[in-house]
């Protein structure tokens, strides 16, 4: 039981939503990782996690996907909630224009604490109330587009998109994290060669030294 359970999963990645408060985080979190919606949601106070595990590629990844607060008196717990995470859904209302406003603040603030590698998708999430709508789909993929995001419009209510913004986001990590396991593999590879030859090189340079040594 033990060794199934020590390899139910081929990869753990760490997750972090990040937005302001009320834009749907944590019913963007629900919804993935349980399928439930709570109309009545209250703010999240500090930090909550859900997992999920899914294939990629045909290899069992396990998704590991934080929420925080949005509120500014939790920002002292930024820096040991971005670390270790591999991507980030940052998350906008499209019919709140402040939220969207806010993005560039998240993101100089996910650039300043997370790892440079960080697989990030913008997500204007409410597409249910377009007709409450006040940042266009446009401004959101045209924000992307300049930050070299990945972007998608989301429903945690009707369930639209939220599958494959993270199986966006948790497919390109696996692809980030394959060639980088391949490139070390890669460099090992070649390192070992030259390594033979060097003991050569030392073994023929002593014997010359021998050689040297006993002529005189």
């Amino acid at each position: 039981m033990a060794h199934r359970v020590d390899h139910e999963y081929d990869y753990l990645f760490k997750i972090v939503l990040i937005g302001d408060s009320g834009v749907g985080k944590s019913n963007i979190l629900s919804r993935y990782t349980r399928n439930e919606f709570c109309l009545e949601s209250k703010s999240t106070i500090g930090v909550e996690f859900a997992t999920r595990t899914l294939q990629v590629e045909g290899k069992t990844v396990k998704a590991q996907i934080w929420d925080t607060a949005g509120q500014e008196r939790y920002r002292a717990i930024t820096s040991a909630y971005y670390r270790g995470a591999v991507g980030a859904l940052l998350v906008y209302d499209i019919t709140k224009r402040q939220t969207f406003d806010n993005v560039q603040r998240w993101l100089r603030e996910l650039r300043d604490h997370a790892d440079s590698n960080i697989v990030i998708m913008m997500a204007g999430n409410k597409s249910d109330l377009n007709h409450l709508r006040a940042v266009s789909e446009d401004d959101g993929q045209s924000l992307a587009e300049k930050e070299g995001l990945s972007f998608l419009e989301t429903s945690a209510l009707e369930a639209t998109n939220v599958e494959k913004a993270f199986q966006t986001i948790l497919t390109e990590i696996y692809h980030i994290i394959s060639k980088k396991a391949l490139a070390a593999q890669e460099v090992a590879t070649n390192t070992a060669l030259p390594g033979q030859g060097t003991s050569i090189n030392v073994n023929e340079a002593s014997g010359n030294a021998k050689k040297s040594c006993c002529s005189t």
